[in-house]
């Protein structure tokens, strides 16, 4: 029998729950399908989603031949020999070019990705990518360019109780037991936005309960999921709870819980620079200028993964993690960062100071660009004081100093030069 997620798989738009800003009324993707005319595009989201689902749509709506390709098992030689059976389609000749559909295109190679172009360029196929990654770092530009990319969101709690409701009194199998739903709180925890997830817990209690009458609370989806730990989607898992899980742990300075969950990924078949990639996120978020080497440890290890390959670089990874937890943490620039940011939207464009305004021409100058200027490098220490912010945040403070040795270096040399400004 199939899976209660299989069987609940939506046929139509009207079925199709969340993702109201494509596919809504009005929205840019009904709009497409009803005007009967698709470009080549990407959906990026993180997985049950809907992503498969929706291009399986399209292509049933638009009456195409839809052709799928997994990236994690198909060659060039499988994306060939799609695009070939797609020229000898007959409905390519009527001008309809039929869909391929390329789940998770964030793995496929360069020369993968390069042997697509001339059948999107041309038209042979409707390219239709899914991928969980950011498409601007694992999809190559020339094949970027042919393609809008699209987002897809999580589930919102209103999205994931219609698909519940509809999951109990629709499904045949469901349908012949007495399901009440008596907390959802559980339940939608652990689905985290995922449907694919939600229709498995709810498969998975409803099997694991004895009776016809079944009553779906907090503790019950609790204590079954604890007894099966990877039986709502483990690749969702994967991607998502074991990366977050890592992430905490060197976050929170645990080496031996951060190798520990690296191995899992390691043994789920994670892809090796997805983790490095977080990696440099990391060093500079969560370590920054307390420990400055960390960020420069993580981006070599990105680069030498890339050239080390796979089995090796898992100890590359390893020696990164350990480095990064037991390394002293600040977020003092991921802080400045983003308030700097709330500042220029709350400002807007305020105008440069005259004295730090290049003058490259007369009139510049006659304008007064740059004069006044003290260039910082013929003063004791290469420093003088000066206004470098606009006017009317002269004396705002965007970056504070915080608890750790170097930043503490930091701020007493700036409070040295600034007279107590830091």
């Amino acid at each position: 029998m199939q899976p209660l997620a299989e069987r609940l798989r939506p046929k139509t738009l009207d079925d199709y729950i969340g993702q109201k800003h494509l596919v809504g009324e009005k929205a840019i993707l009904r709009q497409m399908i009803a005007s009967g005319h698709i470009a080549s595009f990407i959906l990026w989201g993180p997985p049950g989603v809907g992503k498969t689902t929706l291009a399986r749509i399209i292509a049933n709506q638009l009456d195409r031949p839809f052709y799928t390709l997994s990236a994690v098992s198909s060659g060039v030689k499988d994306v060939r020999e799609v695009i070939e059976k797609a020229k000898s389609n007959r409905l390519f000749a009527q001008g309809k070019s039929p869909i391929l559909f390329i789940d998770e295109i964030h793995r496929f190679s360069k020369s993968q990705q390069d042997s697509l172009l001339g059948a999107v360029e041309n038209g042979t196929v409707t390219l239709i990518g899914a991928t969980t990654e950011n498409p601007s770092f694992e999809v190559i530009t020339p094949l970027l360019s042919r393609c809008q990319v699209y987002v897809l969101k999580s589930l919102d709690k209103d999205d994931l109780l219609e698909l519940l409701d509809k999951a109990i009194t629709t499904d045949p199998e469901l349908k012949k037991l007495t399901i009440y739903i008596d907390e959802t709180e559980a339940i939608l925890r652990f689905s985290g936005g995922d449907a694919r997830k939600l229709l498995n817990i709810i498969e998975l209690v409803s099997t694991s309960e004895k009776g016809d009458e079944i009553h779906v609370t907090n503790q019950i989806v609790t204590e079954r999921l604890q007894q099966n730990p990877m039986a709502y989607d483990k690749d969702g898992e994967i991607h998502y709870d074991i990366i977050s899980a890592f992430i905490k742990s060197i976050r929170g300075s645990d080496p031996d819980a951060a190798v520990y969950w690296l191995a899992r990924m390691i043994a789920g078949g994670e892809d090796p620079k997805f983790i490095a990639r977080r990696l440099v996120i990391l060093a500079a978020e969560d370590i920054g200028l307390a420990n400055p080497n960390a960020l420069l440890l993580a981006n070599t290890c990105f680069d030498a993964l890339q050239k080390i390959g796979w089995p090796e670089g898992r100890i590359i990874l390893s020696e990164t993690a350990v480095y990064l937890a037991a390394s002293p943490k600040s977020n003092s620039a991921y802080l400045a960062i983003d308030d700097a940011l709330a500042l220029v939207e709350k400002t807007g464009n305020l105008p440069v100071p005259l004295h730090l305004r290049n003058a490259p021409t007369k009139l510049m100058k006659d304008l007064e660009y740059g004069k006044n200027y003290k260039y910082s490098h013929d003063f004791p220490n290469h420093f003088v004081a000066q206004q470098f912010l606009p006017d009317e945040i002269k004396d705002a403070r965007i970056w504070h100093v915080q608890e750790n040795a170097a930043e503490k270096k930091l701020g007493d040399w700036l409070r040295a030069l600034w007279k107590g400004k830091f």
